[in-house]
């Protein structure tokens, strides 16, 4: 038997409220508490949407709010009373606004014990955010202007993850194992298109991603990758690497899966290791390939019926450099998974 359309709305309505652990009551009092200037849809009644609204201050947020989008505004001022009672919010998006460090008051980030995600991405930012909370996972502040990562900033975020910095003025002098310190599980982090002239030291262990492109990196130390047992994403485009600052076996790690060194001033192929699948080499001053010195393994052991003596790599692009086809044959026998090779 069909229900009628009213009874199904309230079956809507509880589902809807059930689902984010919310009561009756605590579901009117967010929606009679939404600010006049955003919009906080029924059906997602812990979530308010304040973007695209030409703001110049953050209206004062109610309780019970998990997800608050505020990008692409002009607010100037993360403040503290508007944001006091905001305490349970899991998701805070800042993106393309005004908001400089002097704009971001005191205690203001710590206050939100649940925080998950941060994005000030576009902002004016000239120093990574300090007393951020706990809980944060996510930290997201590119394209700023932040020159400095004070010192103990990221002491007691074990669940930060992920840290994007690119597109900053970054310099070596901010980017050391003290300024870093705190950062215990960090998966990812984005220094892309900052001023750096060295690979960045006192990144933890468990860094799967790290990626710096657009830098002006010149040489990589002897060993430095021993540290970075877990690295498989290694992203070192539009830099000013020369073979001569690239150490012969610095890339011969086992866990690097994509290595990508376009636009340097290489001149050879590095040693790279068995297990990488896909290598970026284009546009650098690479003349000659030998397959026999670049092959991780001997071509004599390589067993096509035994999966672990054939090194994995599937994409190789060599476009850009004085080499002239048709690629040698003992690349071909060597890299037998080769699907796409860019010459």
């Amino acid at each position: 038997m069909a229900l009628p359309l009213g009874l199904l709305c309230i079956l809507c309505f509880v589902g809807s409220v059930i689902s984010q652990d919310m009561t009756y009551e605590e579901y009117m009092a967010q929606i009679q508490a939404c600010p006049q200037e955003c919009t906080c849809p029924p059906n997602f009644p812990r979530a308010i949407y304040c973007d695209n609204k030409g703001l110049k201050s953050i209206p004062k947020i109610p309780t019970n709010t998990w997800y608050l989008y505020l990008q692409n505004n002009l607010i100037e001022v993360l403040s503290a009373d508007a944001l006091r009672n905001a305490t349970q919010l899991r998701w805070l998006n800042l993106n393309r606004n005004k908001i400089t460090s002097e704009g971001v008051e005191e205690g203001v980030l710590n206050a939100m014990p649940h925080l998950v995600h941060l994005y000030m991405d576009d902002n004016l930012l000239s120093s990574v955010p300090s007393q951020l909370p706990a809980s944060l996972e996510h930290l997201r502040v590119s394209r700023n202007r932040i020159s400095k990562i004070p010192a103990g900033v990221f002491i007691g975020l074990d669940k930060l993850n992920l840290l994007d910095l690119q597109g900053n003025k970054l310099m070596d002098d901010a980017v050391t194992e003290v300024s870093l310190k705190g950062l215990n599980n960090l998966v990812q982090i984005n220094l892309a298109k900052n001023q750096l002239t060295s690979m960045p030291l006192g990144l933890p262990p468990t860094m799967t991603q790290l990626f710096l492109d657009g830098n002006n990196i010149e040489k990589i130390p002897i060993g430095y990758f021993k540290g970075l047992p877990k690295v498989a994403f290694l992203r070192l485009n539009h830099n000013k690497l020369g073979s001569s600052g690239v150490p012969k076996n610095v890339f011969n790690v086992s866990s690097i899966l994509d290595l990508q060194l376009s636009h340097n001033q290489l001149t050879e192929v590095p040693v790279i290791p068995a297990g990488l699948e896909h290598l970026l080499l284009d546009h650098n001053m690479i003349k000659s390939v030998n397959g026999s010195n670049i092959c991780p393994v001997s071509v004599d052991t390589i067993d096509d019926s035994v999966n672990e003596s054939v090194p994995r790599l599937r994409y190789l692009r060599l476009d850009g450099n004085e080499i002239k086809p048709p690629i040698s044959r003992d690349i071909i026998l060597c890299f037998r998974l080769l699907t796409s090779i860019v010459i």
